[in-house]
């Protein structure tokens, strides 16, 4: 696995709308290779941000994970600063 690839859900909650498509924008920044589309692309970008979204919370389900409305709960500087621990005390 890429190492710039980071984990945006944590195994013991339910996922969240929110960490699903950080998910998804990730994934197309990463193979588009653009962080941020042009205005002429923006409209693929955002379909292919959609389409993976709704791919990848049926496979959550699939795998029997909660999925809820809500934020992307997931804290990248308390993460890299105090490790693990942090990240799931923020989400408290």
């Amino acid at each position: 696995m890429c190492r710039s690839i980071k984990t945006l859900r944590r195994p013991e909650t339910a996922a969240t709308t929110g960490e699903i498509e950080a998910a998804a924008r990730q994934f197309v920044r990463k193979v588009s290779g653009y962080r941020a589309p042009s205005a002429r692309n923006q409209v693929a970008f955002d379909a292919a941000i959609e389409e993976i979204a709704h791919a990848s919370r049926h496979l959550l389900e699939a795998l029997a994970v909660d999925v809820e409305e809500g934020p992307d709960r997931w804290t990248p500087s308390a993460a890299r600063r105090d490790g693990p621990a942090a990240a799931g005390r923020a989400a408290s």
